[in-house]
């Protein structure tokens, strides 16, 4: 109950930040990565001190993984697939056993091919959902975001107890 009153609320305040939408869009697009890819590999390490050291948006990162960790799982055998032709390409042979012998690259786990497809795809798709994420926001807010907050959801949302002691708790 309370995870999903925070992911309703964290979205909620997401779209209605101060943030630009091309703040917002790409904390989506980097958080695409952490919903596309497998999750415990070192390029989501980099991925997340990027959401955290640029300046996009938390939330929107936050919303993005949490968008495309279904997308992800969906798109896993298309990602094998991509990941076992390059893997598998004699042109990149000589690339792949020169980076498998370098000293910290073996540990971004590129020699799985799930890995190596979602990463690629993810690279394909971050331009694309970055546009068409800044486009939804910035549509969002212009048309349908005034609604919201008059909504009677909304304010029973932000009205309710449950809301009121979490915000008690939620660092501001």
């Amino acid at each position: 109950m309370f995870a999903l009153l925070k992911l309703i609320q964290s979205i909620i305040t997401t779209l209605h930040s101060d943030g630009t939408p091309g703040q917002v869009a790409a904390g989506m697009a980097l958080g695409a990565a952490l919903g596309l890819t497998p999750l415990l590999n070192v390029h989501n390490l980099i991925v997340v001190a990027l959401i955290l050291l640029l300046n996009v948006s938390f939330g929107g990162g936050m919303l993005g993984w949490a968008l495309f960790v279904p997308v992800g799982f969906l798109l896993d055998p298309l990602s094998h697939a991509i990941g076992l032709q390059l893997l598998e390409a004699p042109s990149l042979r000589q690339l792949w056993t020169g980076w498998y012998n370098t000293p910290l690259i073996p540990y971004t786990n590129f020699n799985n091919s799930v890995v190596l497809g979602s990463v690629v795809g993810w690279l394909v798709l971050a331009v694309p959902i970055f546009f068409a994420a800044r486009w939804g926001v910035a549509r969002y807010r212009a048309t349908l975001g005034a609604r919201v907050q008059q909504s009677r959801l909304y304010k029973a949302l932000t009205a309710s107890k449950v809301y009121n002691v979490y915000r008690l708790f939620r660092p501001e």
